[in-house]
């Protein structure tokens, strides 16, 4: 019987260290788990150019998660893209619209900033600030202006078929994709917000 007692005071004893271990290996993992959640985010949704976009959004009234969601569709985040049809920056300005953009405000273009973040970032606020400004706030039609041109979503708009009044039938696959993913992020950064 003695014996038995002092086997049963060693499994306790030697039990500790491992309940000590699991308890600290799920406190590590819940971490872990919060940590990849908040950092993970950042790195799918990052907020690179902030003191950029921040200035422009507030100069032309936008909400900066919508600046981010455009610049992460766009380019992800990359202030040299390209676009296939020529269009510039982290904001893919066409070199036609960015002359618009400097006539319209009174300036000359200097198409040699055009990849500087702040440079572009500023134009391709105005734009969307000018897009949604045009469309009465509607964001879908400003975004997908952003992508198609004005004129394209305006041509869309006057074909009855083209709107039922309270959304827009977009007949460019690539322009219907784009609006769904600027919106999605849109709502993705806006729930990643701080």
């Amino acid at each position: 019987m003695l014996r038995k007692s002092a086997d049963n005071s060693k499994k306790k004893k030697s039990s500790r260290p491992a309940v000590l271990f699991s308890v600290l290996a799920v406190l590590l993992l819940a971490f872990s788990i919060a940590a990849i959640s908040k950092y993970g985010s950042r790195l799918t949704y990052p907020r690179q150019f902030e003191q950029e976009v921040l200035t422009a959004s507030r100069e032309y009234g936008l909400d900066p998660d919508l600046v981010f969601a455009v610049i992460r569709t766009e380019s992800h985040f990359e202030p040299k893209a390209v676009s296939h049809a020529g269009a510039e920056g982290l904001m893919q300005i066409m070199p036609v619209t960015a002359e618009w953009i400097a006539w319209r405000r009174g300036y000359t273009h200097e198409r040699e900033k055009v990849f500087e973040p702040a440079y572009n970032i500023d134009m391709g606020c105005y734009l969307l600030s000018y897009l949604l400004d045009y469309y009465k706030n509607d964001l879908i039609l400003a975004v997908a202006a952003y992508n198609a041109g004005a004129s394209s979503v305006d041509g869309w708009l006057e074909k009855s078929e083209a709107s039922n009044g309270e959304s827009l039938d977009i007949p460019y696959a690539e322009t219907k994709n784009y609006v769904e993913k600027v919106l999605d992020s849109y709502e993705k950064y806006k729930l990643k917000r701080g």
